[in-house]
């Protein structure tokens, strides 16, 4: 570090479980970029002074997590039309006059879904879950051309609105339904997303949906939990034949994203392939 090093951070309450300052300050390391990144603890009731402090102190970009992605949005002087239609910002790029949202939360999972070979355009997916999480990836689903999404809730009502919310910009593309109400969709093979918190340790033994005749429809399972590597979902898919991934890379992905729109660059396959290994040591030593 030198008096020209620029600070990037995550901002958000609690951090200290984090990832992200590994993958960003190895990438800024590797690739020769003077760049330091931290975490910064926030309080839901000074995120306004934490990003006025920020702006006053130059910070080149910030990650944010919960409880702010929502809240944030009151705090940015322009948006990208993807977060405003999502509803919520989890990285802030500096412009002129303060900073700019993104969302590349939706990103991550989109990059993840490429390189796994999961299709989505023209396709029918199925979203198990209704929100936070899956508020921006329906939303990235439907952009990027599915044909149809089913969204699966344990209540209806929070399913609802989130498909009125994403059918209001693309049409009538998101079904709702309640979990109970899967054997509504037709017999086929899908794509599934999990985005619900059913699975996250400890609870590792918890599913959204246990019925093994759901897990017929499955072509390939993503679960964006990523500890444990292996949920219950995944396990349940791959009893059935299908493929499973978790949301380890959807995690490596949305912090790429953001780096490469601080620094306007690129980050090669193989850097984003050796922080992924990083990651995943790291994990089995927690």
């Amino acid at each position: 570090m030198d008096a020209k090093t620029r600070l990037c951070c995550l901002i958000g309450n609690p951090v200290g479980h984090s990832l992200s300052p590994m993958i960003h300050n190895t990438l800024a390391d590797e690739l020769g970029i003077n760049l330091c990144y931290t975490a910064f603890k926030v309080e839901k009731d000074r995120l306004h002074e934490a990003v006025a402090g920020a702006d006053a102190f130059d910070i080149l970009g910030m990650n944010v997590t919960v409880p702010h992605k929502c809240e944030i949005i009151k705090e940015l002087s322009d948006i990208d039309p993807l977060a405003a239609r999502i509803g919520a910002v989890n990285t802030l790029v500096r412009v002129d006059g303060g900073y700019k949202g993104y969302n590349t939360d939706a990103i991550g999972l989109y990059r993840e879904l490429e390189e796994e070979n999961i299709i989505i355009k023209d396709k029918e997916v199925i979203i198990l879950g209704a929100g936070g999480a899956s508020n921006a990836i329906t939303y990235i689903c439907a952009d990027k051309g599915a044909a149809k999404i089913y969204l699966l809730n344990r209540t209806f009502d929070k399913a609802k609105k989130l498909a009125d919310d994403v059918n209001s910009h693309f049409g009538d593309v998101v079904v709702p339904l309640a979990i109970s109400d899967y054997r509504l969709i037709p017999e086929g093979k899908y794509p599934v997303i999990q985005t619900t918190s059913c699975g996250l340790y400890p609870h590792n033994d918890d599913a959204p949906i246990y019925d093994k005749e759901f897990y017929e429809l499955v072509e390939a399972g993503v679960d964006i939990i990523f500890n444990p590597a292996k949920t219950m979902f995944m396990k349940l898919c791959k009893e059935s034949g299908a493929r499973a991934y978790n949301g380890l890379k959807m995690l490596l992905y949305q912090g790429i994203a953001a780096f490469e729109l601080w620094n306007d660059i690129k980050v090669p396959k193989n850097l984003a392939d050796k922080i992924l290994g990083m990651m995943e040591r790291k994990l089995k030593e927690s």
